[in-house]
């Protein structure tokens, strides 16, 4: 194992991420905040809880999820395809290195870049809602393999890409609506049956699916069974008929 080969690919992948820094760090903390103004204050004003949490701290998970899946990809595949792109690839394949060591240099330096943004977005939303990590451990393990496998992911786009466009294809088209749709803005306990049984088949849903059928936090209390919700939800929507029929009665 080359190991001086896989830190200098990583080492020119951050230097060619600190070059950007302000964009890097200020982007997501501006688009972060974006969402806590319009999820947060604009829905978040509507909803009280989410399954015993404040919606604010409910969309948290998710908004950590969304950016780093999307930077994990992004900068993986940027990193291997732009080398393609301008012909510079052939060096790297000249060089004594084998395929090994260069996915480790690579899927590293990504899957780096994905764990600092998603420590930044954690760090700006604790300035909205209080953030409470019950298990920071097992937070840091799902949050390290997050990073690495869709680095990985990001890693065989970037080589099967001919273009820009299929770039960006699967980022834009498959990994973001799954985000949006896999319950991270709302609990997928809101949904229609159908619905609702379609996205517990998604496999992130399924990872987080307790015994009772219901996906929370772990620091969210057990959610009321919907059995109770729809006759509580029937009983509120027959009181108008319960109070007209009372005041035929007393009438007559």
């Amino acid at each position: 194992m080359n190991f001086l080969a896989i830190a200098a690919i990583y080492k020119f992948e951050m230097q060619r991420f600190f070059r950007t820094l302000l964009q890097s760090f200020v982007s997501p903390v501006i688009s972060t905040s974006l969402y806590f103004v319009v999820f947060g204050a604009a829905i978040g004003s509507r909803i009280d809880q989410v399954e015993g949490v404040s919606y604010g701290a409910f969309i948290v998970p998710g908004l950590i999820m969304l950016s780093v899946i999307t930077q994990a990809i992004s900068n993986a595949s940027f990193g291997i395809y732009f080398p393609k792109f301008i012909g510079t690839i052939y060096e790297l394949l000249s060089a004594p290195v084998n395929f090994l060591e260069i996915v480790i240099g690579y899927v590293g330096a990504a899957a780096t870049k994905a764990l600092f943004i998603g420590v930044v977005i954690l760090a700006t939303s604790a300035l909205f809602v209080d953030v409470e990590i019950q298990h920071p451990g097992a937070m840091v393990v799902f949050l390290l393999l997050t990073c690495i496998s869709f680095a990985l992911f990001g890693f065989i786009i970037g080589i099967w890409a001919q273009n820009f466009e299929q770039l960006q294809l699967v980022p834009l088209l498959i990994v973001t609506p799954l985000v949006f749709l896999g319950g991270s803005f709302y609990s997928i306990s809101m949904l229609p049956p159908d619905q609702e049984q379609a996205q517990r088949r998604e496999p992130r849903n399924r990872q987080q699916a307790q015994p009772d059928g219901h996906v929370r936090l772990p620091e969210e209390s057990p959610a009321e069974p919907r059995d109770q919700v729809d006759h509580r939800v029937e009983q509120r929507h027959r009181l108008p008929e319960r109070r007209q029929h009372r005041d035929r009665v007393e009438r007559a």
